[in-house]
């Protein structure tokens, strides 16, 4: 992974002492709280309903075992409220009709955006955080406010087998640009961009301001498909192909030409209105052409001013130092020799052991080096909200990454952690250890390992809760048997139209409203996030009038026996979800799932 400069880590220690300075002054009274807010919110500090919020920032998800052992000390020492507060939310979270879980605290949470919150830390104590994340070279920067977020990459970047180009030097290099970036501190709006090496899209790149597709052209060339103006939220809408093939070198001098524009033209008087993709939905063809000029004068005026010269690209790619795995592999032959005793010994323990053939078939991905195996931990269980880690199991989880995983992980979209470095001759030692740790859930792409946003329980734009519903669709959900008959499902849960939950990707999707003061949800079919499985990326549509709380476990119930009465073989199998919908159409799903309202749902939700 990305070893770190000594300037990166003298930058963040000032960030940290800078956040110090500035809390003292508020809490002196010499700062007012607006003139505390963008400064706290520089740095992730946000205030959300109940208590504040801090969201650390993981670039492009790489994330290693000390870090995670900060992360595990933070939640134990310092995300717990006052027991009043604590008390007093909970409280208000119990008047709320419908399923109402506690609130937890201790532990951090798992984003789609590759990064990590924590939702209960007072904010006086803000500033001995901040120096515990500099520590281990962490931070919040740029993960709040309207500048160029937290750039999120494949979670199998680096060892992908189906990669073309490893695209982490190249994230590294956005995030060096973008830090503190003078002209784009302020933008119309939050800006993502999202980039992806591999043939599979596993990145959901069309749904984000810019998505980049690393490619190769006839000559062997790098380069970049470039996408703009994809995005959620109240206009869902995927991202328009603005270039085709962009030479690698030019990347930062078109993405300056992208956000100039988007910074010059961008709506600033409207907030629903402020992103680019309303801009490219509305201006079309001019905003390109604009661009296209722009990035014309950038290299002729500007003379290229962030043209990447070969040697700073190698400087930064070199900071990627592959792990000393002390693997066997000195002869090809013996190489050989190790692998297939290896695959045989896990072929052996899986035949032995059902669950642990699940989890192989289901947790286990390939690995460029056929001595090494990608493995998921699943951090969707009974119990707890998709995504979450206790304090204990931040710490055991950064002990399985040094022990099996030579001290790295990743933080997935899908808010799970992977290990791209697990030796074939250990997976059966560290399912043991997973399992034991509730980790080892072989679940990954099937409908439990939903994306659910933390919704009304935490959230101050919420409309609805998410995590209740997401407790009840994995506690109807736990037969595994049942899980692989369904197969691979993408099932994803917002709060509020902001989409935090990616609702509009899921191939079922749950939207929480506000009707009345009361919460009810939308449900949406056939979204995609561009992976192989789910075929272009899209938007799902809505199924009729929303639905009560206590109805929509019924209706996704009713919507997946749809399903298996329809579904046909597909090339040896049976089809997947999402292609038995679009084969059939919607109208089959949206009669059953209509038929399983409940004729009390009015009386039941007031």
């Amino acid at each position: 992974m990305y070893q770190y400069t000594e300037f990166d880590k003298q930058f963040v220690r000032a960030r940290a002492a800078q956040h110090r300075d500035q809390l003292e002054r508020f809490q002196a009274g010499q700062l007012t709280g607006d003139e505390f807010k963008p400064l706290r919110l520089q740095n992730g500090w946000y205030v959300q309903r109940y208590a504040p919020m801090l969201r650390v920032a993981v670039p492009y998800g790489e994330i290693s075992a000390p870090q995670l052992k900060v992360l595990a000390q933070i939640a134990r020492d310092y995300d717990t409220p006052d027991a009043a507060l604590l008390a007093e939310a909970q409280a208000t979270q119990d008047k709320i009709a419908g399923l109402a879980p506690k609130l937890t605290t201790n532990y951090g949470h798992f984003t789609t955006r590759q990064n990590v919150q924590f939702n209960w830390i007072p904010l006086a104590r803000s500033a001995d955080v901040m120096d515990l994340l500099a520590s281990v070279n962490l931070h919040g920067i740029q993960t709040s406010g309207n500048c160029i977020r937290n750039t999120t990459t494949d979670a199998l970047a680096g060892v992908a087998v189906d990669e073309v180009v490893d695209p982490r030097p190249y994230a590294e290099l956005i995030r060096q640009w973008s830090t503190l970036h003078p002209e784009f501190a302020f933008l119309p709006r939050k800006f993502k961009i999202a980039i992806t090496g591999a043939a599979e899209d596993r990145a959901a790149i069309g749904w984000h301001d810019v998505g980049l597709q690393m490619v190769k052209n006839a000559a062997g060339e790098v380069g970049f498909k470039v996408l703009v103006g994809g995005g959620m939220g109240r206009t869902p809408v995927v991202g328009t192909v603005i270039c085709e093939f962009l030479p690698w070198n030019q990347i930062m001098n078109y993405l300056e030409a992208v956000i100039r524009v988007y910074n010059r033209w961008g709506r600033r008087d409207n907030l629903y209105k402020a992103r680019i993709k309303i801009l490219v939905k509305a201006e079309g063809q001019r905003y390109f052409d604009e661009v296209a000029s722009e990035y014309q004068d950038i290299l002729v005026k500007d003379g290229g001013l962030h043209t990447i010269p070969q040697a700073e690209f190698d400087r930064v790619a070199a900071c990627f130092v592959a792990p000393a795995l002390n693997l066997p592999t000195d002869k090809a032959e013996q190489a050989d020799d190790w692998i297939a005793k290896a695959e045989a010994d896990v072929s052996i323990e899986a035949a032995k052991t059902p669950a642990f053939a699940r989890w192989i078939a289901q947790n286990v991905q390939p690995h460029q080096n056929p001595a090494l195996r990608a493995v998921t931990l699943s951090y969707k269980r009974m119990g707890q909200a998709p995504g979450d880690a206790t304090a204990d199991q931040l710490e055991a989880s950064a002990a399985l990454v040094a022990k099996y995983s030579a001290g790295e992980a990743r933080v997935t979209h899908t808010q799970n952690l992977v290990l791209p470095w697990v030796r074939l001759d250990q997976l059966h030692a560290l399912w043991l250890e997973a399992k034991a740790l509730g980790l080892a859930q072989p679940n990954i792409g099937l409908l439990t390992d939903m994306i659910a946003c933390p919704g009304g329980d935490y959230c101050a734009l919420a409309n609805a809760r998410s995590l209740p519903l997401a407790a009840a669709i994995t506690e109807r959900y736990q037969d595994l048997d049942e899980l692989d008959d369904l197969g691979h499902i993408d099932f994803h849960i917002s709060g509020c139209i902001n989409s935090c939950g990616h609702h509009h990707s899921g191939h079922i999707g749950i939207l929480g409203v506000d009707k009345d003061g009361k919460e009810w949800y939308q449900v949406t079919l056939g979204g995609s996030d561009g992976k192989a499985l789910s075929g272009p990326t899209g938007a799902g549509k809505v199924v009729g009038p929303s639905f009560s709380s206590f109805e929509v476990p019924d209706v996704i119930e009713a919507i997946l026996n749809t399903y298996k009465a329809l579904r046909q073989p597909e090339q040896g199998r049976d089809e997947y979800f999402i292609e038995t919908l679009r084969r059939v159409g919607q109208d089959p799903f949206k009669a059953a799932a209509n038929a399983a309202r409940h004729p009390a749902a009015d009386a039941q939700t007031a």
